[in-house]
């Protein structure tokens, strides 16, 4: 094949160090706004982000020729200093080292754009390490329970 094609749709989920509840919830919509923003600029479209005020949910579009780890990285190395400029709110902010990211299909876009704009519903039912215990009982993941 004289091209390379790829469409390989990612949920990423990540928190905040410690868990914190570090974002407060009338800054989520424009930092959800600015991580589309880098993503978009790392040629890997957002379908949508959301979350709470201690975790976040990205689906995405990897693009073929980034890592994921390194999407990772730039998402959470550009919003901790964008972030970290709105104030002395901030000054500590940090994300957890870690986190989650799972495949996608296609005909499964809608059902996970959805969970994630129903976050602050969702939240009040589970707590999000309850929730990554289920994405990883899901998707046959081995953890180490001292590192949720």
């Amino acid at each position: 094949m004289p091209q390379s094609l790829s469409k390989n749709y990612i949920h990423l989920t990540f928190s905040t160090k410690y868990r914190k509840d570090s974002i407060r919830k009338e800054d989520l919509p424009e930092m959800f706004s600015y991580i589309s923003a880098i993503l978009k600029n790392i040629d890997c479209p957002s379908i949508i982000v959301g979350g709470i005020t201690n975790h976040i949910h990205v689906l995405c579009v990897l693009n073929k020729n980034i890592a994921l780890t390194k999407m990772v990285e730039e998402i959470k190395k550009s919003s901790s200093k964008w972030i970290k400029g709105k104030g002395i709110y901030y000054q500590w902010f940090a994300w957890q080292e870690g986190y989650g990211a799972f495949s996608v299909s296609q005909s499964k876009v809608d059902v996970v754009t959805r969970y994630i704009g129903g976050q602050e519903e969702h939240h009040k039912k589970i707590s999000f390490e309850d929730e990554l215990k289920i994405f990883l009982k899901e998707y046959g993941v081995e953890y180490n329970e001292q590192y949720l």
